[in-house]
């Protein structure tokens, strides 16, 4: 039997980076997101974000790709954001994601960092936030 444990931090944002993501809409999305994994076999061990991102931490089977993991996330996501009218307009995420590798050994450091999004951006804009991991990861941000 093969044993596959990758954990990817996957954050994305809405499209334009616009602040749809209210605390109550954000909350419910979120408890969606869970279900939604659980659903289809994702393995989500953190999900949260701020009012234009999310943060998930992920651990990958053996057959699952990084790709195919973010698509079902976001797109499923945002039919069901659209499908409930939680906003007025229609919501899309950007096209764009960016997913970094997490070692067995920075798994609680990590979960904790989006545990916090929402005291974590009190001091940060997720701008700021996003040069700082393309900095970090050595990779250009690109707005879509």
């Amino acid at each position: 039997m093969s044993y596959v444990r990758i954990w990817v931090h996957l954050v994305f944002s809405t499209k334009n980076r616009h602040p749809y993501l209210t605390k109550n809409i954000r909350y419910k999305l979120q408890n969606h997101i869970i279900e939604n994994c659980k659903q289809k076999s994702i393995f989500l061990q953190a999900v949260n974000g701020y009012t234009d991102h999310l943060h998930c931490l992920i651990s990958l089977r053996g057959e699952q790709s990084i790709a195919e993991v973010a698509r079902l996330i976001k797109g499923e996501s945002a039919f069901w954001i659209n499908n409930n009218q939680l906003i007025d307009e229609t919501f899309r995420w950007q096209n764009e994601y960016y997913a970094v590798s997490v070692s067995e050994s920075n798994v609680e450091i990590v979960k904790n960092y989006i545990k916090n999004q929402e005291k974590h951006h009190r001091r940060k804009s997720f701008a700021e936030e996003a040069k700082e991991f393309a900095d970090k990861f050595k990779f250009d941000l690109k707005n879509d």
